[in-house]
C-alpha cells in the first residue's frame, strides 16, 4: 500500500484520523492536522488508494480500496494511541462513517460529506442524469479516462485563495494539489459508496459531528442533514455561513478547528499536553 504522502504527528494517546476527498490529497488536511497536533492530540493523514498519481491510478482503485487505506490508516494510528476520532472531508467523511459503522470509534466528525454532487454550482443535468449514466459507463468500461472538471468557485469563497489553489492544481504535482477533476469511473465508486453508507448509518451510535456550509457550491445540506437525521449516537450539525465546499481552508475555517476541538475535549478520554513543536513525521512506519 502507497504511503508516501501520509504524516503522522505525535501527541497524546487521543488519536485523531484524518481522511482527505476524492481527486484530493493529505496536504488539504494538514492544516487542521497542525491545529490538532497543537492542542496536544496524536494525528494520522491517510493517502487513499489511487490518490496522489494519474487518473489512470486512481480509475484501477475502487471504494473498497479507499476504505482499506482507512483500515491500514486505523491500524497504524492505534500503535500509539488508546481512542480514536475519525475525520473525513467530503468522500472521506462518507468513508469515516463507513468505518464507524463496523469499529468502535471515540467520535466522527463529517466536514462537507458528500452522498451526491448536488450543489448550487453543479449543473442541473449532472444532478438527475449523472445517477442514471454513471453505472453503464462503469460496467461497460466506457470513457476510463473522462472526468468531470472541477468549476468556479472551485468549493472556495475566499477568492484569493481560490486563485492560489486553482493555480496549484493545474501547474503542480497531484501529490500536491490533487487532480483538477473527477474520473466518471471514481464517481461511481462514490455512488457505491455512498449506498453502502447510507444503508449502515443506523448502526453509528459514537457521537458524530457535521459541519457543512449553508451555500455549499458542491454538496447540498441534506447531504449533511440525512447524516444527522439517521445516526443514533449523540449529534451535532453545524452551518457555516461564509465558507463554501472546502470548509477546512475556507473563511470559517477557525470555526471548523474550534467546534472540532471542543467536539474531541467533550468525548475524549485522555488529557492532552499542548505540543511545544509541530513536526512532520513522514512516511509513518508500515
Amino acid at each position: 500500500m502507497n504511503n508516501e504522502h501520509a504524516f503522522f504527528l505525535p501527541g497524546c494517546r487521543t488519536g485523531i484520523l484524518l481522511i482527505h476527498g476524492l481527486t484530493g490529497t493529505p496536504n488539504e488536511m494538514r492544516g487542521v492536522a497542525r491545529n490538532f497536533h497543537q492542542a496536544g492530540y496524536s494525528v494520522y493523514g491517510v493517502q487513499l488508494a489511487g490518490h496522489c498519481g494519474t487518473v489512470q491510478d486512481l480509475v484501477k482503485t475502487q471504494w473498497q480500496d479507499w476504505y482499506a487505506s482507512v483500515q491500514h490508516g486505523v491500524a497504524q494510528l492505534k500503535q500509539h494511541v488508546d481512542e480514536v476520532f475519525i475525520v473525513g472531508l467530503s468522500m472521506g467523511a462518507l468513508l469515516a462513517l463507513a468505518y464507524a459503522s463496523q469499529h468502535k470509534v471515540a467520535g466522527v466528525i463529517c466536514y462537507s460529506p458528500t452522498f451526491q454532487y448536488d450543489g448550487w454550482s453543479i449543473p442541473t443535468w449532472s444532478k438527475y442524469l449523472g445517477p442514471l449514466l454513471l453505472p453503464p459507463i462503469h460496467y461497460l468500461k466506457l470513457f476510463s479516462n473522462r472526468t468531470f472538471d472541477e468549476a468556479e468557485p472551485y468549493g472556495i469563497k475566499n477568492e484569493n485563495l481560490r486563485a492560489r489553489i486553482v493555480h496549484a492544481m493545474h501547474h503542480e504535482d497531484s501529490a500536491e494539489a490533487g487532480l483538477p477533476g473527477n474520473p466518471w469511473r471514481s464517481v461511481y465508486q462514490l455512488q457505491r459508496l455512498a449506498k453502502y453508507v447510507k444503508n449502515n448509518l443506523y448502526k453509528i451510535t459514537a457521537p458524530t459531528l457535521c459541519l457543512h456550509a449553508y451555500h455549499d457550491d458542491i454538496a447540498a445540506r441534506k447531504n449533511s442533514q440525512i447524516i444527522f437525521n439517521h445516526v443514533q449516537g449523540p449529534k451535532k450539525l453545524v452551518w457555516l455561513y461564509n465558507s463554501y465546499h472546502m470548509v477546512t481552508i475556507d473563511n470559517d475555517r477557525k470555526q471548523v478547528i474550534q467546534e472540532s476541538l471542543d467536539f474531541i475535549q467533550r468525548y475524549a478520554h485522555s488529557i492532552p499536553s499542548p505540543q511545544q513543536h509541530d513536526v512532520l513525521a513522514e512516511n509513518p512506519t508500515e
